[in-house]
């Protein structure tokens, strides 16, 4: 399976529940690359790379936590960062 790698900005009741670190050990033990940030207007911002499949079973997760409430999600398509090895938490 090739690689891509998608911007995603979520919104809702993404702030002050765990989302980013949610993320974080759910990208992780997918193998996924990338970073999620807390945005100032209340949203949070990821960008995430690896397969599509396991991108899409991030997404699933994310959607399926308790205290996460995500309305909707605008996401965009963007180039591969190769030398990327790692998720990571932004400040």
């Amino acid at each position: 399976m090739s690689e891509i790698r998608k911007r995603f900005v979520y919104h809702g009741r993404v702030q002050g529940v765990g989302f980013r670190y949610t993320s974080m050990l759910a990208a992780q033990s997918l193998g996924l690359t990338g970073w999620v940030k807390n945005q100032y207007d209340g949203t949070v911002m990821m960008e995430v790379q690896g397969s599509e499949y396991l991108i899409n079973k991030l997404q699933v997760r994310l959607n399926t936590d308790r205290f996460i409430r995500i309305e909707w999600i605008d996401s965009e398509d963007i180039p591969v960062i190769e030398s990327e090895t790692k998720f990571n938490l932004k400040c």
